[in-house]
């Protein structure tokens, strides 16, 4: 059979290039005829893993559509912009997006294989061919969680998040730098002083952070020594859009008969890279303790169960021995005081992997198996 033609749009932003670093140490580029795309950088030498020596126009409707498949790292507007007018051309091809301006869409599938690959292999078998990823809380929540919605024990999840900032992307996690770096600076004498009076200290931190001069461009809050407990717009529920998509989104994904309630709070920390949950799970069944870290274990290759005692869950259950591993970390997990079928979980995962970059690649080898 003919090689796809594939375009990467957005391959030089921060899930682009997590993207293609997963591409190239997967070997994924021989599979593919791969041309890049880009809105600003058209016309320049490609790098040595494309099959073409330059990078095309992004814009370019007629070059895009030259390609069997298409995915985009580029961001809701070029989403918006693009894929309509393209489907309106005549292309027919699989269009591959990690923005959300799709996901609810009727025609697109939600991607995340290890959850829900019967829902992929359906549609691929309907013909359809639109394929989006979900959001970076919501995949790594339903992960994490996967044994029990297998089970079908879960009758709810309660959800609360730590994001880290690079969910708000790469001029956010500078900024977070930068007011760490601001920080340190400023009151660095009265840090080194140990004999000092550490209320005053804190006052005077608290005073900077709050300061006209602080940098809070991208955040409009200051981050460091903070947490901002909002996270994207306000909706007439009273949730933010981040807490709405994660009933909306987990359900689309799992293809629920009848929904499962899933809320909580969405909060960004000062970590600059993988989001945290602690999340409170209300089974509809009696489970001993046991068989549930057994269903979790078990669930796919991906889940790293960490025994819920101090020294392991410091060491093993953080951003820290997460990022940049595919590895999904899930902890904490005994059951509650609130009553025998509730139980406290808390996990962490890398939300630019399995939160955005790696469904999306897994997608591909899926199309290629389909064709």
């Amino acid at each position: 059979m003919a090689t796809l033609r594939l375009g990467i749009v957005g391959y030089r932003g921060m899930v682009g290039s997590v993207l293609i670093e997963r591409m190239l140490a997967e070997k994924d580029f021989q599979h593919f005829n791969t041309s890049l795309f880009s809105t600003s950088q058209a016309g320049s030498e490609a790098p040595s893993y494309s099959s073409e020596s330059k990078v095309f126009d992004a814009n370019n409707l007629m070059e895009l559509a030259k390609m069997d498949v298409i995915l985009t790292c580029q961001g809701g507007d070029y989403t918006k912009a693009i894929y309509a007018p393209l489907r309106k051309l005549g292309w027919s091809g699989y269009w591959i997006d990690a923005a959300s301006a799709l996901r609810m869409d009727d025609e697109a599938v939600l991607v995340l294989d290890p959850v829900n690959l019967n829902v992929i292999k359906s549609a691929l078998r309907e013909g359809k061919k639109t394929y989006v990823g979900a959001n970076c809380t919501v995949s790594l929540m339903l992960l994490a969680l996967d044994g029990l919605f297998k089970r079908q024990a879960i009758e709810w999840v309660s959800s609360m998040t730590y994001q880290a900032a690079s969910g708000a992307g790469a001029k956010n996690m500078r900024e977070l730098l930068s007011q760490m770096q601001n920080i340190g600076d400023r009151l660095r004498p009265e840090i080194d002083n140990v004999a000092g009076d550490i209320l005053a200290l804190e006052k005077n931190a608290t005073q900077l952070i709050s300061s006209n001069s602080f940098p809070t461009e991208n955040f409009g809050h200051p981050l460091a020594l903070n947490l901002l407990p909002w996270i994207d717009v306000a909706l007439s529920s009273g949730q933010s859009k981040e807490e709405w998509k994660a009933q909306v989104e987990a359900n689309k994904i799992m293809a629920t008969q009848k929904t499962i309630p899933v809320d909580g709070t969405c909060v960004r920390v000062s970590a600059l890279r993988c989001h945290s949950q602690g999340l409170t799970v209300k089974l509809n069944q009696k489970i001993p303790l046991n068989e549930v870290e057994g269903l979790l274990k078990d669930s796919h290759q991906w889940l790293k169960f960490v025994d819920n005692n101090k020294e392991a869950t410091l060491k093993e259950l953080c951003p820290k021995a997460i990022s940049g591993t595919l590895d999904i970390g899930i902890g904490r997990v005994r059951k509650m005081t609130l009553g025998e079928d509730y139980l406290n979980v808390f996990t962490v995962g890398d939300q630019l992997l399995w939160g955005a970059a790696e469904p999306l690649r897994r997608m591909l080898h899926l199309i290629n198996e389909n064709k």
